[in-house]
Formats: C-alpha cells, sequence, structure tokens
C-alpha cells in the first residue's frame, strides 16, 4: 500500500537535560497526522535546562536530528524547539475594544491583538509566545470565536510565557550551528500540555507536573490555558545519585537499578528480595554496591527506600507550588504527571497519597507511525512540539499593524464599506 502523501512537513527537537530528542511529521492529504522519523540521544552540554557546553550541545542536537532524517527518509531545515529551563515564567493579560453593539468582524479582532501587545509586561525577559486563549464579549468568557457576533466591547485573555534572554539565545544558537533555523522556542508545559492534556481538562482545571531528569515543572490549566508555573530545579536524575550516593556506585548502575526495579511504593516482599546491581553480562562493570551480598545483590527494601526519601522532598516542593499557584480547594484537583520521572513504578499512587489529589500519568496522543519506544511520558513534550506546531498558533507578535480603523456603521454603512474598498483597491 502507497504511503500517503504528505501535504505539510514538520520538525521538533526537545532539548533535556538528560536526552535530546527528535522528531519528523507530516500532515498527509487526509489531514492526518504522520510520524515519518523519530529518535533520540543521551544529552551533552545541557545542565538543567541550560546550555553549560555550546560544542556540545550542537553535536547532540545535529546527531538526534539526523537519526530522525535518516528514519524518515527526509532532510529538514528548521525545527521547533521545547524547553524546560531558562526561567521559564507564565502570565496572562488583558485587553478590551468597545465596539459599540455592532458585528464583530476580523479588522476587529486583528485590532484587537494589535492593543493586547501594548499590555504584555516582559519585566526584562524574552516572550516566547503570546497567545489569544479565548475572547469575552460584554464580559461574558469562553467565546472561542468572536466574528459574527454582536457585542457593545470587545475582549480577549492572552497567554504570555517569558524566559530569561541569554539561555534562549544559547539554545537557539545550539540549533542554529547545527544548520536548522528555528521556527520558534516553546515552553515545555505548553507542549506537553497538548499531548497529556485534553481540552476539557484544561477547561475544569488541571496540575501538570513535567517530572523531567533536572527539572520538574508545575503548571496550572483552567479556563482553556494556562495559567501559572513554576520551576523546581530537581528531577528524577536526583534520585539516581542519590541511589548512586547510598549504595557507592556509578551512576549507570543507579539508573539501571532506578529503571528496572525501583518502585515508589514499598511492599512486604522487599526485603526477602535481592537484586544485581549489574545486568547480565556486567558482573564486573563498576564497583561492589556498600551492604550488598557476595553476587553484588542488594536489597529491594533498601532501594525503595532511597526512592521514596527522594520523592518525599519532591513531592513536599510540588505541594507548596501548587498552592503557590492557587491550585486548592475544588478548583484544584486532578494532577497529572509526564516526563521521563513519571515512568517509575508506583508513582501515581504515591504521588496521590503525598499530594491528596486524584493523580494520574499523562497517556500519549495516538499518533499514527510514533514508535512504541517514543510513546512514553518520557517523550510527551516531543510529540506535543508536533501538535503545537500542526495547531499553526496565533502569536499576536506577528499580527501586522495593518488593521482597519473601528468604526459604527448604521443606515448607509454597507454603501460606506463597499466605496472605502472600491476606493482602496481602485
Amino acid at each position: 500500500m502507497a504511503n500517503p502523501r504528505i501535504s505539510r512537513l514538520f520538525a521538533a527537537v526537545n532539548i533535556g537535560s538528560f536526552r535530546i530528542s527528535a522528531i519528523i511529521a507530516g500532515i498527509s492529504e487526509t489531514g492526518e497526522m504522520i510520524v515519518l522519523g523519530s529518535a533520540h540521544r543521551a544529552a551533552q552540554g545541557v545542565k538543567r535546562g541550560y546550555v553549560t557546553d555550546m560544542t556540545a550541545a550542537t553535536y547532540a542536537v545535529r546527531d538526534a536530528v539526523e537519526r530522525a532524517e535518516r528514519m524518515a527518509g527526509v532532510s529538514v531545515n528548521s525545527v521547533w524547539v521545547g524547553t524546560s529551563g531558562a526561567g521559564l515564567v507564565s502570565q496572562t493579560a488583558q485587553v478590551e475594544v468597545d465596539i459599540g453593539g455592532r458585528r464583530i468582524e476580523e479588522d476587529d479582532i486583528e485590532h484587537l491583538l494589535v492593543a493586547g501587545r501594548e499590555v504584555i509586561q516582559p519585566d526584562g525577559r524574552m516572550v516566547l509566545h503570546a497567545q489569544p486563549a479565548h475572547y469575552t464579549l460584554d464580559g461574558a468568557h469562553g467565546v472561542a470565536n468572536p466574528r459574527g457576533l454582536h457585542a457593545e466591547r470587545l475582549g480577549v485573555d492572552i497567554h504570555v510565557m517569558l524566559a530569561d534572554g541569554a539561555p534562549i539565545r544559547n539554545i537557539t544558537e545550539a540549533v542554529q550551528n547545527a544548520h536548522l533555523d528555528v521556527e520558534a522556542v516553546v515552553g515545555s508545559p505548553i507542549a506537553a500540555g497538548h499531548a497529556c492534556l485534553s481540552p476539557e481538562e484544561r477547561d475544569l482545571g488541571v496540575a501538570l507536573v513535567e517530572f523531567g531528569a533536572e527539572v520538574t515543572n508545575v503548571s496550572v490549566h483552567a479556563g482553556g490555558m494556562l495559567l501559572g508555573l513554576a520551576s523546581i530545579p530537581v528531577g528524577s536524575g536526583d534520585i539516581t545519585d542519590a541511589i548512586a550516593s547510598a549504595f557507592g556506585i556509578r551512576r549507570f548502575q543507579a539508573e539501571r537499578l532506578k529503571c528496572v526495579n525501583g518502585s515508589a511504593i514499598a511492599s512486604p516482599a522487599d526485603h526477602r528480595e535481592m537484586i544485581p546491581v549489574n545486568a547480565p553480562g556486567e558482573e564486573g562493570a563498576g564497583p561492589v554496591a556498600r551492604h550488598a551480598d557476595e553476587a553484588n545483590r542488594i536489597p529491594r527494601a533498601e532501594l525503595v527506600s532511597v526512592i521514596t526519601q527522594q520523592l518525599g522532598r519532591l513531592m513536599e516542593d510540588i505541594n507548596k507550588a501548587l498552592k503557590g499557584l492557587g491550585f486548592t480547594g475544588t478548583k484544584g484537583q486532578l494532577v497529572v504527571f509526564t516526563g521521563g520521572g513519571a515512568e517509575l513504578t508506583g508513582l501515581a499512587d504515591y504521588a496521590q497519597s503525598a499530594l491528596g489529589k486524584p493523580v494520574r500519568i499523562g497517556k500519549m496522543p495516538l499518533i499514527k507511525g510514533l514508535a512504541e519506544a517514543h510513546a512514553r511520558p518520557g517523550f510527551a513534550t516531543l510529540s506535543g512540539l508536533i501538535l503545537y506546531a500542526a495547531a499553526d498558533p496565533v502569536d499576536i507578535r506577528s499580527i501586522g499593524p495593518s488593521y482597519q480603523p473601528t468604526h459604527r456603521y448604521k443606515g448607509m454603512g454597507l454603501a460606506v464599506r463597499i466605496w472605502r474598498a472600491l476606493r482602496e483597491y481602485f
């Protein structure tokens, strides 16, 4: 069966502290999204979301993209870039214009969005994106498209994602040095939200926790938009380091123990279960673990204890962040975990008990052609970048100033508008 023809092509790179991943996807003539290729590799030159070695980061980006290109059988020139660091900050802004009771037209909306640029207060930061979330008509919220409706006043709620300028320029330069143009740098809470949260959840109210390798981002969504964001400089990599320190072993050994045998929930059988520190065939690799037996095995209970101690500290930080963002009481219910750390066995149950709220692990959207290895919470931001790009988001900074002035058309209004159009074009 012949492959469907691709009408639009998208490529994205997610720059994480643990891995750098790339994806290439297209929209078919029937409107279906199809993943053509995806790949990942270990991160280099990145620490807690910040570029610390330009040469190493550039090489890692180029390598990840080339792997995805080989799988897809196409080359790409530009990419959407995801980042979880760089001091991300979220804010909302509101603006209104007078309509005078008449029908709202396209130039009114453009006029409103241009006016919205004046209310953004970056406070010395870089604006990553400024998007209209929803419109208001005479104070009534939740209007997706006001075109064709009547109102006295038209307003819009704008979501603005800010970041520190220098780290973003470093990320952009690392990608450009890999001979790629940057379509946009997207905050990972936006991308992950597209991948893991349903429109209904974003409307009712939900908290998204991106449990990354070195950064945990907590974002609150309600009314269809991202309302607040807090970053915690702790991630699943800190659990790995704690395991390595507790047992006196190498990081790669600790990472394997965490992923293969680790759990956030203890069981009575853990004390009787002895787990090997090394994988089969690697018995001679790395030192013998502290408290290990003659076969270099440790009690699973000790491993789980180290993991839960670290999780306990993180949950305290997440709880503080949620309270600081106003995610409490009846307004704050569901919490969704995503990111590589969300793949830890038993995390949802542990977090639900620690936070006192319903918790689920974010499920990836079903995208045709997406490799099974990349259909996991650890790659949610990567898939979300493609979904975000395909949605063709409106950024008010790209709206031109060539809007028409607002007029109140009465009586001969239609004739006046026709006369103006004739004068403009002829």
